[in-house]
């Protein structure tokens, strides 16, 4: 048989669609041709499959070879085509039985002696070939990686010999064995932070809800430290939720399936750019905030972030997912993180210190928050100052409340979202508020004060009842009373 097809997968994106690998090996001049709109790393497998098909005990045929990648204009990029390109051609010149490809897809970046590297993406890839009824074969690491998808059939092999082995029905390749789900106990624990009440109070609102925060305060109060907790006291993720996450993460090779079900915690550092942020690239990658997927995105020292990085962030907040448009790719990833931010007050930042530190003018001042823009902040639903502690509490020995009664609280209100309207509270649309959010004739009074007063924008007003709606939640209630359109009003003050 001079002609054979295998089966792989590309990555655009969150997408993985299919490519054919055809192989024909015809009379001719000895050569070895690579088509398809094959980036360098592709075409630059020619090398590695010949060195690996001769050191795995094959004859690497001395005739024309032409390895088509189909369709000729979706670009491929990556050694991940190796291994269906070395069978196919080992397929097409006899040395594998006939129609012995047409069950399986493969993926894998050969070494020079056969062994197969593991591959990025894996994830994604076989998320989607679970419709397609085939067997995906993959690298070891790769393959327990994709085992996380239950539904999936996936094998796990060493080298290009074993799956040539599997193909011959000499030897059965096994299937690979899935990771240790990780517990709680590595999250950074609430105990650890002394004081700070009204801090912990919205952190525990934040949590909630999915509500997006916004801390304030001198340095050294603790921003970063209950920032860090956040992941601590959410609700444990979805298979769903854990599946996205780890795709996302495995388009960069960052998933280690040890923490899976584990909320990401991303943390930039405040030089990072909008493509850092975002995302993008030649070959479109995920970013950040993509990264940050079903778990929380840290930004510290915010003002210290490039105005137009931080301008980004604005649609991604309010749709959940981000769009890659290049010349000639496109590319859509999800981004339904929770923002966490920190500032300081000033300049200095020691504006309001007990200590009477700061010597910043109003305008120095102005300038210095007039780096956030009005439409950042109108998207930030909490916002709340963390003051200097007071001596009593820094030298206090007493721990503060764990995380496992406050994460114990979350849940049952994040219960509560998800049995009345199938999504947490920061997720609600226009009507969904005007369903589940509406307060009492107190505090529609108090809403109708706040937007006279404070000059609330029509976003600021519906995130208002949202809030409202997640502090009636974590104290069970099903309808929305004053006080908590109240304190939802105080954590709007200072946006």
């Amino acid at each position: 048989m001079s002609l054979a097809t295998a089966f792989s997968r590309a990555l655009t994106g969150m997408h993985a669609p299919q490519v054919m690998v055809e192989a024909h090996v015809g009379n001719g001049l000895p050569a070895f041709n690579l088509v398809g709109l094959a980036e360098t790393e592709v075409k630059e497998a020619r090398d590695r499959v010949r060195a690996a098909i001769l050191q795995s005990g094959f004859e690497f045929p001395a005739r024309k070879i032409t390895v088509n990648l189909a369709p000729a204009d979706l670009p491929k990029e990556s050694g991940r085509f190796d291994l269906p390109i070395a069978l196919a051609i080992l397929c097409a010149s006899g040395q594998l039985p006939k129609d012995c490809l047409a069950g399986f897809e493969f993926a894998g970046e050969l070494a020079l002696s056969g062994d197969l590297r593991p591959i990025r993406g894996a994830l994604a890839m076989v998320l989607s070939v679970r419709g397609a009824g085939r067997t995906f074969i993959l690298p070891v690491d790769s393959a327990r990686e994709a085992a996380l998808v239950g539904d999936a059939p996936v094998l796990a092999a060493a080298n290009l010999l074993a799956v040539c082995n599997h193909l011959w029905a000499r030897d059965s390749l096994a299937a690979p064995e899935r990771a240790a789900e990780s517990g709680d106990a590595h999250y950074p624990d609430l105990a650890d932070v002394k004081g700070q009440a009204g801090p912990r109070r919205a952190l525990e609102v934040a949590a909630a809800g999915g509500h997006s925060l916004l801390m304030s305060g001198p340095p050294g109060t603790g921003k970063s430290m209950l920032a860090s907790r956040l992941p601590g006291i959410l609700p444990a993720m979805t298979a769903d939720e854990a599946l996205e996450s780890a795709a996302v993460q495995s388009l960069l090779n960052e998933f280690d399936p040890a923490g899976w079900r584990r909320r990401p915690y991303r943390a930039p550092h405040h030089s990072a750019s909008a493509v850092a942020l975002v995302g993008g690239g030649g070959t479109p990658k995920p970013g950040e905030i993509s990264l940050a997927h079903r778990g929380v995105l840290f930004l510290d020292e915010l003002p210290e972030f490039d105005r137009r990085a931080l301008e980004v962030l604005r649609e991604p907040l309010e749709s959940g997912h981000v769009t890659i448009s290049r010349a000639a790719r496109r590319a859509d990833f999800p981004a339904r993180f929770q923002l966490v931010a920190a500032m300081n007050p000033c300049p200095c930042g020691y504006l309001g210190h007990p200590s009477g530190k700061c010597r910043c003018t109003p305008e120095q001042v102005a300038r210095y928050r007039g780096r956030l823009s009005g439409p950042l902040l109108d998207r930030i639903d909490v916002h709340v100052e963390v003051t200097a502690l007071p001596e009593t509490d820094l030298l206090a020995v007493r721990p503060g409340e764990a995380s496992a009664p406050v994460r114990a609280r979350v849940n049952a209100a994040r219960d509560r979202q998800l049995a009345r309207q199938g999504k947490a509270n920061a997720d609600l649309t226009t009507r969904e508020i005007d369903q589940h959010c509406r307060p009492d004739s107190g505090g529609e009074a108090l809403l109708k004060q706040a937007i006279a007063r404070l000059g609330l924008s029509a976003r600021a007003y519906h995130r208002v009842l949202k809030l409202a709606r997640s502090l009636a939640d974590l104290e069970g209630l099903a309808g929305i009373a004053a006080a908590h359109v109240a304190e939802a009003i105080q954590y709007r003050r200072g946006i």
